[in-house]
């Protein structure tokens, strides 16, 4: 079997494919190897854009993917003699993602307590019990996903806010459709100026690119991405007055305090990583560490008030010892296991596969096309238009792995389109995917794509609004430190 692959990889390889004299590295990208590792890559993604239709979970077709391109890599640099590059270039890549995997498991960990807690479900019904009008509603939507998104993710907030516009706007569906785009952009566009508001920009954080105050920079381009469509669409909101709601909703004990933890939590991070230089991962986790002491404390807490208000009523006499409400436990682990796990495995399949790509030469490639040929400026504002139609992750950490050599205004440039940039669409961000999934037949493809016009003015404006207000950033260059 050794034999016969020597063989095959001697026909078909050729020799300008191998490493030159000295080097460790092969060039592969133009060899049998590099096309099929191309192609596959190329299929899974396919697969993972058809998601909706076949029901194969988004991250089985990149790990199957990884697994080959690896595989592949693997016996080529075998056949070569080398048998650490590829284990040193594959632990390279899983370190990366074990940092960013971690550090959104706590995110998601704390949104979920907070989920379970009853915070959004009380937030939505507040609003729906104020009677506001149409047009009120939507701009109330848009503001909070603008600004939740940054702490929360862009999705559940989008998800949250959308909930909102459907029950109120259940009698209109043109309200619901323009709210629900407005709640989308403003989503994607909260999370663009925040170090930990998006997987782009997180990130480009952990990779040392930015600093984490270099971020807000971005707070009024992200502004005017979202207010330039919102202001379009909201001629379209009828100006009426729904039924007030008469839902109420009360945040379970201990909602606040988890709040104030976890903001509590990005703000330690961000000042341990700005003043030691330790990775954010280190202060997210700790985060999650108070999270799970809390609970601990929480959970003793209420357990010892249940069998006081049980001893007194069974002091009463009877049957009311029976009929003695129980406050709910919180289990931190449960809210672990909630987390969105299909997400965090694609995130590792894309991952290993662009770092395979990378290790066989596309990637060089497509660095000398895209910030050599076509420069810095048309490449950035590429990445947010592709962006919308690939899933801004693979985009972002192919842009990291170039490492193309930037000034810090061209980095928060792509940072913003590469979070910005999926509103083009319905399907270009997680957000609008999930919004689909829960208006369906309201909120479509279509239904988006006849206001993208009006999307794309708004991605225009905040790429020149940027280079208006953050022009000198544009002369600096920022001396990265790493994760």
């Amino acid at each position: 079997m050794r034999a016969l692959l020597l063989t095959l990889t001697c026909l078909f390889t050729p020799l300008t494919a191998f490493a030159a004299e000295g080097s460790s590295q092969l060039d592969l990208a133009h060899s049998w190897v590099g096309y099929l590792t191309l192609v596959l890559f190329v299929l899974a993604y396919v697969m993972v854009v058809l998601e909706e239709w076949s029901g194969m979970r988004k991250s089985i077709p990149v790990m199957v993917a990884a697994l080959a391109i690896w595989v592949l890599i693997g016996a080529m640099y075998a056949q070569h003699g080398d048998q650490h590059f590829v284990a040193h270039t594959i632990r390279e890549s899983l370190l990366e993602y074990a940092e960013v995997f971690l550090f959104l498991l706590v995110a998601m960990t704390y949104i979920n307590s907070l989920e379970e807690r009853g915070v959004f479900d009380a937030l939505r019904a507040w609003l729906l019990s104020r009677g506001f009008s149409l047009r009120t509603i939507f701009w109330l939507t848009g503001v909070l996903a603008f600004f939740i998104s940054p702490v929360a993710d862009n999705m559940t907030t989008a998800l949250v806010m959308a909930s909102v516009a459907l029950a109120v706007g259940k009698d209109h569906p043109r309200f619901v459709v323009v709210s629900c785009i407005s709640i989308v952009v403003a989503a994607n566009a909260g999370g663009a100026w925040s170090p930990f508001g998006d997987i782009t920009t997180l990130m480009v954080w952990q990779k040392g690119k930015l600093d984490a105050a270099e971020f807000l920079v971005l707070l009024l381009p992200s502004m005017i991405n979202w207010l330039v469509p919102a202001a379009i669409l909201s001629f379209a909101v009828p100006n009426l007055c729904p039924e007030a709601g008469d839902e109420t909703i009360t945040i379970r004990k201990g909602g606040f305090v988890i709040i104030l933890m976890f903001i509590g939590t990005i703000a330690m991070t961000v000042t341990l990583h700005s003043t030691l230089h330790v990775p954010p991962v280190l202060g997210m986790m700790g985060g999650l560490g108070l999270l799970k002491l809390y609970s601990w404390f929480l959970n003793r807490s209420t357990a010892q008030m249940d069998r006081r208000m049980e001893s007194e009523m069974m002091a009463r006499g009877g049957i009311e010892a029976q009929t003695g409400s129980h406050h709910q436990e919180l289990n931190v682990f449960n809210q672990v296991a909630r987390a969105e796990w299909d997400t965090l495995l694609f995130f590792y399949g894309i991952m290993m596969c662009v770092g395979g790509l990378g290790t066989i030469g596309y990637l060089a490639l497509g660095s000398e096309f895209m910030y050599g040929d076509l420069g810095p400026w048309p490449a950035n504002i590429l990445v947010g238009v592709i962006s919308a139609i690939i899933d801004n992750i693979p985009v972002m950490y192919a842009v990291l792995t170039m490492n193309p050599a930037m000034s810090d205004g061209h980095w928060l440039l792509v940072t913003l389109t590469a979070g910005v940039g999926g509103s083009l669409l319905s399907i270009g961000s997680a957000a609008g995917v999930a919004v689909m999934g829960q208006a369906h037949g309201k909120y479509t493809f279509f239904a988006h794509l006849r206001w993208s016009w009006a999307v794309a003015l708004g991605y225009a404006a905040s790429i020149a609004f940027h280079y208006w207000v953050n022009g000198d950033s544009f002369k600096l260059v920022h001396a990265a430190t790493g994760a």
